[in-house]
């Protein structure tokens, strides 16, 4: 009796024994058979069936170590592998709907934006894609795992590259521009993990081609061929690629009002809801490149890095808060020592015809003509100076203030001659304004704002005032040589501080050839 109840006792926990180890050798079947599963079903590639995923994931993880170097964004790219098991998602994903193959005639149009496509290897891409679809190119499991992991990895560079060179420009321009100040987005690994969970790989593609007006126009010039008036081909070509590089940074306006000054153009415009409301000639600061002694069709090979003239106007945007009317003049050291006291040399009545005060420790001078000003140099220039308000100051009736690291704004002048010029680069980097009372009514509206600064600015006897705006307005200070005017034609101007060759020897490795 006793070993019958053992027995009928031990039945059971076999029995449990034997689920136990049934139970996770199935687990363990499924848990390798996802590739070779989704790969039969598209290809009916017998062979797939022999795939086991873990040794998959081996081949894999030796072959992303043996090409980190040649991946773009490769720690994007191992991170988003390691949480996600190494699996080849763009092979088990996208092979079937065909996305793979689409995925390589994107990267061989690349060209119609003046990219060159082998950055992408589209025929590599094409050759592995083939290899998987032909059922006698693979003979191995083993050459199957190297094929799929070549081809997952190439995918995934290829196409954040491409996906970041359509949305983000193939140039940084703060790597290259040393006053370049305008908040530019540039890829992150947010935007960049986004090419992997897209269900259809086509759809995105699509959706990332530009699609802003001004980019379709010079595309369609370029693939046209046609020269810019007074322009040969090739140097025509070089204006629509830079500028078309502009167009694909992430830095511009998204506010329905805003101010833009295009400082090649020597133009400031309101635009409202897209449209010009308001537009002005203005002057910027000198550059180097005023002669155009260099251009895109020939400059000197010192020219393609970026050695800006002291008083260029940077690119930048902000927000304009407020405006000085009748502003005080706070004379820059640069200018001081360049040209104040140099003709304060000349002429000792100098400062007190120009309305200059002299400060030396905080405290008026106040007999400046006295001082012999031949003596004083850069180098024991012990003061100040500043400008009073009046007819003869340098920044006229009135100035628009916004924050930015180069002391820059927007301001009148009494030297109106200058806007009769073709070439208005005059200024030591402020920008002036040809209509600025036309410019503060735009941004105050009728009322008592507006009326102040009218009444100010006509005042015999000025002192200054600061008034704030109703609503902060931004400002986008920029640099655009080539653009469609409203009417379809084709616009361009010269290359005054020379950023356009800069750019364009950053650029050319990866032009088409």
């Amino acid at each position: 009796m006793p070993s019958v109840t053992t027995n009928k006792t031990s039945l059971p926990l076999v029995l449990i024994a034997l689920f136990a180890l049934l139970f996770p050798f199935q687990s363990c079947k499924e848990k390798h058979i996802k590739i070779a599963d989704n790969l039969f079903k598209t290809t009916q590639n017998k062979l797939f069936n022999d795939l086991d995923d873990e040794a998959y994931v081996a081949v894999f993880k030796k072959e992303l170590s043996t090409k980190k170097l040649k991946l773009s964004n490769e720690p994007v790219i191992e991170a988003y592998y390691k949480t996600n098991g190494y699996l080849p998602v763009f092979v088990m994903n996208h092979l079937a709907n065909g996305d793979l193959d689409a995925i390589s005639d994107y990267y061989s149009k690349a060209n119609e934006h003046g990219i060159d496509p082998k950055l992408f290897h589209p025929e590599e891409l094409k050759t592995l894609v083939a290899k998987l679809h032909n059922v006698n190119d693979i003979k191995t499991p083993d050459e199957a795992y190297h094929i799929i992991a070549q081809l997952e990895l190439l995918t995934a560079s290829t196409l954040i590259k491409y996906s970041n060179t359509l949305q983000f420009g193939v140039v940084n321009p703060k790597k290259i521009y040393s006053r370049y100040f305008a908040a530019t987005k540039r890829p992150d690994s947010t935007s960049m993990k986004m090419v992997f969970t897209e269900a259809s790989t086509k759809t995105y593609l699509d959706s990332i081609q530009p699609k802003n007006p001004q980019y379709l126009a010079l595309q369609k010039a370029y693939l046209s061929g046609d020269s810019l008036a007074g322009l040969s081909a090739e140097e025509t070509k070089r204006y629509l690629l830079v500028n078309m590089e502009r167009l694909r940074w992430r830095n511009k306006p998204f506010e329905s009002k805003y101010v833009y000054v295009n400082i090649p153009d020597y133009r400031l415009d309101v635009f409202e809801d897209g449209k010009s409301v308001l537009n002005m000639k203005v002057c910027v600061g000198q550059g180097r490149n005023m002669a155009m002694q260099n251009s895109l069709a020939k400059y000197d090979d010192t020219c393609t890095t970026d050695k800006p003239f002291p008083r260029e106007t940077p690119q930048l945007n902000s927000l304009i808060h407020s405006v000085d009317v009748n502003p005080v003049w706070n004379i820059p050291q640069s200018i001081a020592t360049k040209e104040i006291i140099v003709e304060a040399a000349r002429d000792k009545f100098y400062l007190s015809n120009k309305n200059i005060d002299v400060y030396k420790d905080g405290n008026l001078v106040d007999n400046p003509e006295d001082i012999d000003w031949s003596k004083i140099t850069k180098d024991n220039l012990d003061y100040d100076f500043k400008q009073r308000p009046g007819e003869d100051n340098s920044l006229g009736k009135i100035k628009f203030l916004f924050k930015n690291k180069s002391s820059v704004y927007l301001h009148d002048t009494p030297a109106k001659s200058a806007f009769r010029k073709a070439m208005r680069a005059v200024s030591h980097g402020c920008v002036r304004l040809g209509d600025p009372q036309a410019l503060a009514k735009n941004l105050f509206g009728e009322g008592e704002g507006f009326d102040t600064i009218v009444k100010d600015m006509a005042a015999d006897n000025p002192d200054p005032t600061n008034i704030s705006l109703p609503k902060r307005t931004p400002i986008y200070i920029t640099y655009v040589t080539c653009w469609a005017d409203d009417t379809g034609a084709l616009q361009y101007r010269q290359d005054v501080y020379g950023l356009d060759i800069v750019l364009y020897a950053h650029l050319q490795r990866f032009l088409t050839k």
